[in-house]
């Protein structure tokens, strides 16, 4: 019972937090709609299953040149999804009804979850050694830890993606466009500040 407290409690901080992922939900949803958003916030589904394994292994064994290039390669990515958001903000303010196959938003949220080193250092400093002693205990315990992460992490996502979705047809061209461009602000920032901690 301990254990899976503690996964929901974290999952929602972690789901609850700004961040690069939750910056591409809000982005995604406010062009593509609540699908877009969706599609990426179970993005940590798809991505955390070698990040947890390797965690597990290494719990803090990492070396730390390691975890640099990881936080370079997601700050330049990230920045780069940021740049190409700002320039075509003001397109995608305009056809917020536009439909594209949902291979691409799985895709570009399963990539950001990847490289982005927060996930990795949760699980180096925090999740992987919760784990450890859950299933020592034995396994039940550690499976209701990452049944109650997972299901707070996504589920939050998918609140804040539907939040978004609903508001977005109401909103003015002109806001969407600001919403766009904040957005891909903050993914610029978030890379540079990934990118320029690594160093």
């Amino acid at each position: 019972m301990t254990e899976l407290l503690l996964g929901l409690g974290l999952g929602l901080g972690a789901g609850i937090s700004p961040g690069p992922l939750q910056t591409l939900v809000v982005t995604s949803t406010l062009r593509h709609g609540f699908g877009a958003g969706a599609r990426i916030a179970i993005a940590p589904l798809l991505t955390d299953v070698p990040i947890v394994v390797a965690a597990v292994a290494a719990v803090s064994a990492v070396p730390v040149g390691w975890v640099r290039v990881i936080a370079i390669a997601g700050g330049v990515v990230l920045a780069g999804m940021g740049t190409i958001e700002m320039v075509h903000a003001r397109t995608n303010a305009r056809h917020v009804h536009e439909v594209r196959g949902p291979g691409r938003d799985m895709l570009k949220g399963a990539v950001v979850n990847f490289l982005n080193p927060h996930p990795w250092i949760f699980w180096i400093g925090v999740g992987a050694p919760i784990l450890v002693t859950a299933w020592r205990a034995t396994p039940g315990r550690a499976l209701a830890y990452l049944a109650g992460f997972y299901v707070t992490i996504v589920g939050a996502k998918l609140v804040i993606a539907g939040v978004v979705a609903a508001g977005r047809q109401r909103l003015a061209v002109e806001w969407r466009y600001r919403l766009l461009l904040i957005g891909g602000a903050l993914l610029v920032a978030f890379g540079l500040l990934l990118a320029a901690r690594a160093f």
